[in-house]
């Protein structure tokens, strides 16, 4: 019955005339930004961060969450349409959704995503209803030790499970939490690292790092890689067919699971739960031998794995104020900028807000089902909008979200140099992801450590003698050094290795 009045309070909320329209607004932004490769959930949520300044908290959050699953949605339109991937989870819906485009059943394919999107979300978002509640309870019993076990293990998870080289993660997450020290001690409130800049003092705005190194450096890295890919199938049959969704059901069902599972891991999310699924359908399907040329498993099981990941995502961030992606920490950021802190304490102190940003992703997901199937010839258009046009424009939108922070032309600056900063990460091949997570957590952690040994009186045995933060700094432990192993850390390399 509690969970019954928790969402009717969530329906009120997210129902209100204001929040309809924000929630509409985030959808369809996300699903737009999809469609155009290169722009992402993460750069466009970064950009936007100033303009959060202004909403209620219920408005911001509800839209920012919009803009992120709407944004998987909207991937898988040009991966099917043009073999052109609008996001790094929909990869792998291009395989064999770009092959049914070719044999002229783009339709299909389109209407498969979307279905297998819709219920993907749909269960994924009752499970954060059910299970947040649960995760929530056992938050209450974390003090700051817990806390900054559950930090260190998310942050060596975020490790883990970045793309490419974990020499390169770990060092930008290094420097990361380096940029985290600079400004005022948390205990103190002496300077640091601030080498006497006046622009410093407050330590570096994280809009400033997530819109210049997000923003600016994704833009900046995709000029130099324009596609003039055009649709080379023939959208006709629209819905599929009887046989088509007795194909569909079973990869739709373990799709889901494979998400709402993966999802919740930091680092994990939407683009592990597409390759996992693509590869337990491979294995399981009647068919192995139509994988890769328009299987439609291989649409429906990724698709709904990659949804179902972009909303359990919010678990962890819901309920222990840890970030699982970038994507997270940018929403945690939000939070902070309103006031509010993030934690098990919000669904106690803010359940309207909590239970509204649950309710709200139901309906977001029915949104995206009447924008997705009607609309797909808007996106198609969408797609033919040069780089060069976008960029004078996002450019000057991130300047005046710089300037707007502090009303100080040394932020832009500082914005120009996060700019350059992802555009050479990108050029090195590497993740940008974990440098913001270290930026986001590092000052977490060292507040929840230094407090945990106030408390203490300087015994960091704290940390080991409690049981469930010696549970978590085992799971830390126990992760890096499996990762350090010869043969997984080739076959993980292998695994995240970018298409």
């Amino acid at each position: 019955m509690d969970i019954l009045a928790n969402l009717l309070l969530g329906l009120q909320t997210a129902g209100s005339l204001t929040n309809l329209l924000y929630c509409f607004v985030g959808v369809f932004l996300g699903t737009a930004i999809g469609v155009l490769p290169g722009l992402g959930p993460t750069a466009t949520i970064a950009i936007l961060l100033p303009i959060t300044f202004t909403m209620g908290p219920e408005n911001a959050l509800i839209m920012l969450a919009g803009i992120y699953y709407g944004a998987q949605y909207g991937g898988s339109t040009t991966a099917i349409l043009v073999n052109l991937p609008g996001e790094p989870s929909s990869v792998v819906t291009a395989i064999d959704g770009y092959q049914m485009a070719r044999k002229g059943r783009a339709g299909v394919a389109l209407s498969t995503a979307a279905i297998s999107s819709f219920v993907a979300g749909t269960i994924a978002t009752m499970l954060i209803a059910l299970f947040a509640p649960i995760l929530g309870e056992v938050a209450l019993k974390f003090g700051p030790a817990e806390y900054f076990s559950l930090l260190s293990l998310g942050l060596v998870a975020a490790l883990v499970l970045a793309h490419g080289s974990l020499l390169q993660a770990f060092g930008t997450v290094i420097v990361g939490l380096l940029l985290g020290l600079i400004g005022p001690d948390v205990n103190s409130g002496v300077q640091r690292f601030t080498f006497g800049i006046t622009g410093m003092q407050d330590g570096i705005s994280f809009v400033i790092v997530a819109m210049g190194v997000f923003g600016l450096g994704e833009i900046v890295a995709n000029l130099g890689d324009e596609s003039g890919r055009s649709l080379s199938g023939t959208i006709s049959r629209m819905l599929p067919s009887r046989a088509d969704f007795q194909r569909m059901a079973a990869p739709i069902v373990r799709g889901t699971a494979l998400g709402s599972l993966l999802g919740i891991l930091p680092g994990g999310g939407a683009m592990l739960a597409s390759f996992a699924s693509y590869t337990v359908e491979k294995k399981l399907s009647k068919f192995p031998d139509e994988f890769g040329k328009g299987a439609i498993e291989g649409v429906a099981g990724p698709e709904a794995a990659n949804n179902a990941g972009a909303q359990t995502a919010f678990i962890p961030m819901l309920t222990l104020g840890v970030p699982s992606n970038s994507i997270m920490a940018l929403i945690i950021g939000a939070m902070i900028i309103q006031g509010i802190q993030p934690g098990p304490s919000v669904m106690i102190e803010q359940p309207a807000l909590f239970w509204g940003v649950i309710v709200s992703m139901w309906i977001g997901n029915l949104m995206l089902l009447v924008l997705n199937l009607p609309m797909i010839g808007l996106w198609v258009r969408m797609i033919g909008i040069p780089y060069h046009f976008l960029f004078p424009a996002i450019l000057v939108f991130c300047a005046i979200g710089a300037f707007s922070l502090n009303n100080s032309t040394f932020d832009v600056f500082l914005l120009a140099l996060f700019g350059v900063v992802g555009y050479v990460l990108r050029k090195l091949d590497c993740e940008p992801a974990p440098l913001l997570l270290g930026f986001i957590l590092g000052p977490m952690m060292e507040e929840n450590l230094r407090r945990a040994l106030m408390i203490n009186r300087g015994d960091a045995s704290v940390l080991f003698t409690r049981p469930i933060s010696c549970a978590l700094l085992i799971a830390a432990v126990a992760l890096l050094v499996m990762v350090l192993l010869p043969s997984i850390r080739a076959s993980r390399e292998v695994a995240f290795q970018e298409e």
